[in-house]
């Protein structure tokens, strides 16, 4: 490298924080769509006739899609650039969510679904990998991950704001369409504003048998949670899923230890601070995952509340998150080691956790279920954002596509298992509990009851999960701060100097 370029390499890019704003709402779009069209696909099941039976596929196509291709999205980022992968993520998911918001019969919203999560696939990973590259100063850092933290937590919860209030007052079609000019204004300023070092890329040929298999392991392993929601956890499917997941994955991993230039290099999850990340942070999305998915059926099925008034329930654990990683995780990252940040951070989640436990038919909002979010966002705020900051910090600039890839795959399995697993913890729950007590099925309100018990006992096992997570974050995690230089002892450090390119 000459003089000159070293040189370049020392200045901050002067419009990395405009590329922020651009690489944020990217970001956003792809967390809301996660959450936005849960709240819609009543509206979109009635409109479409969408059987029973399908329904489910709206929200499975795309979390197999997106699951089971981030890996492969990560690396296309190190391959083609990380600007051009986010641009053409960007571009691809605009024309499905167009396709989704215009379609006219089942086949082709869940065709949408799929190609808004392969295009999801190439863009999460494009764009974390750019702000990790963009953001080299740790105080700078730290700032642009405590708001990338704060999206990346809170934009599952606003996603169920603008749904419901976009069902309510225009129709469940606005879920799909109000992507479109989120994807130009992030486009245009790709373009006009974010660059990326040069040098970055890594150019080996593409490991086409790791793809093959971890696309397939990923995909049976998300698929088996799935089928374990319907057909039940001892079905002939389910089983062979799961083991097709085991054996699939398996052997990607032997074929990552043996190819020249592998998909995964072993070197990204074995350090033993980003393995403990992408552990802790799938688990605690587990927990996440699950009290989005029953405090929303909890609030309009027994306490009666509207789609928008649903949405606004979960302002205060929005705030909580973004003052989480703003104010606190933020402005901690520098000076506190990262496992002093993210167990507190899991541990606090868990307390609200705790207090949302006790829902009956008649809790208050104010005295129980306010408080239970709060906490809720403050504790995930406070983890989320060094967790995504050591995810990626000291990996080589070569791998960066790919370690951000992980962070996402944990975040996608995450949310797969604690939907499938919470879900039917919480109805087998019902169900003993309305055997149990010999409810009559005319009985509305014992119905009610029996669904609040099995709500609470899946909470309950989300509030261990918390737990688990936090152990695991103050077990593994061992660096120091993830915001300082030299925070990540044990990851690979690159020779190469980046040099800031259009």
């Amino acid at each position: 490298m000459s003089q000159t370029d070293a040189a370049q390499a020392t200045i901050p890019d002067p419009r990395r924080w405009k590329a922020l704003i651009f690489i944020g709402l990217a970001q956003l779009m792809v967390v809301l769509d996660a959450t936005i069209v849960n709240i819609a696909l009543p509206s979109a099941q009635t409109d479409l006739g969408i059987s029973d039976g399908n329904r489910q596929w709206v929200i499975t196509a795309y979390a197999l899609a997106f699951g089971g291709l981030l890996l492969f999205g990560g690396r296309i980022a190190d391959l083609w650039g990380r600007r051009r992968t986010f641009i053409v993520g960007l571009t691809g998911f605009a024309l499905a969510s167009a396709l989704g918001g215009a379609a006219a019969n089942t086949a082709m919203l869940l065709g949408a679904r799929a190609l808004q999560g392969v295009f999801g696939a190439l863009l999460a990973p494009a764009a974390l990998s750019l702000l990790a590259v963009t953001f080299t100063e740790a105080k700078e850092r730290a700032k642009a991950f405590g708001i990338y933290g704060a999206i990346a937590g809170g934009g599952g919860a606003i996603g169920l704001i603008l749904g419901g209030a976009l069902t309510e007052y225009l129709n469940w079609r606005w879920t799909f369409f109000v992507n479109i000019p989120f994807a130009i204004v992030a486009i245009a300023g790709a373009v006009m504003v974010i660059r990326e070092p040069a040098g970055g890329r890594n150019r080996n040929k593409l490991d086409i048998p790791g793809v093959v298999l971890v696309t397939s392991g990923l995909v049976s392993l998300v698929y088996g949670f799935t089928r374990a929601e319907s057909s039940g956890w001892t079905a002939g499917s389910t089983i062979a899923l799961f083991a097709a997941a085991v054996v699939l994955l398996g052997a990607f991993v032997l074929v990552e230890r043996s190819v020249a230039a592998p998909l995964l290099p072993l070197r990204v999850v074995l350090n033993r601070n980003r393995g403990g990340v992408y552990l802790s942070l799938g688990m605690a999305v587990i927990g996440m995952f699950g009290l989005f998915l029953f405090l929303t059926y909890y609030l309009q099925v027994v306490r009666g509340y509207s789609p928008v008034l649903t949405g606004v329930a979960f302002l205060p654990m929005v705030a909580g998150m973004i003052t989480g990683s703003t104010q606190i995780g933020a402005r901690l990252m520098t000076r506190v080691p990262a496992r002093y940040l993210m167990a507190p951070g899991f541990l606090t989640a868990s307390v609200g956790m705790f207090l949302l436990t006790h829902i009956g038919l008649d809790t208050s909002y104010p005295a129980l279920i306010l408080p239970g979010l709060v906490l809720m966002g403050l504790g995930m705020g406070t983890a989320f954002m060094p967790a995504m900051s050591l995810a990626t910090h000291g990996v080589q600039p070569r791998d960066a596509g790919v370690a951000s890839a992980m962070v996402n795959t944990s975040q996608q399995v995450g949310g797969a298992i604690g939907t499938a697993l919470l879900n039917t913890i919480a109805a087998s729950a019902t169900t003993s509990w309305l055997t149990s007590h010999h409810a009559a099925a005319a009985d509305k309100a014992v119905q009610l009851q029996g669904m609040v018990h099995g709500f609470s006992t899946a909470i309950w096992v989300s509030f261990g999960i918390l737990v688990a997570a936090a152990t695991v974050a103050f077990t593994l995690i061992n660096a120091g701060q993830p915001g300082a230089a030299g925070a990540d002892s044990g990851a690979a450090k690159s020779d190469e100097v980046p040099v800031l390119v259009h």
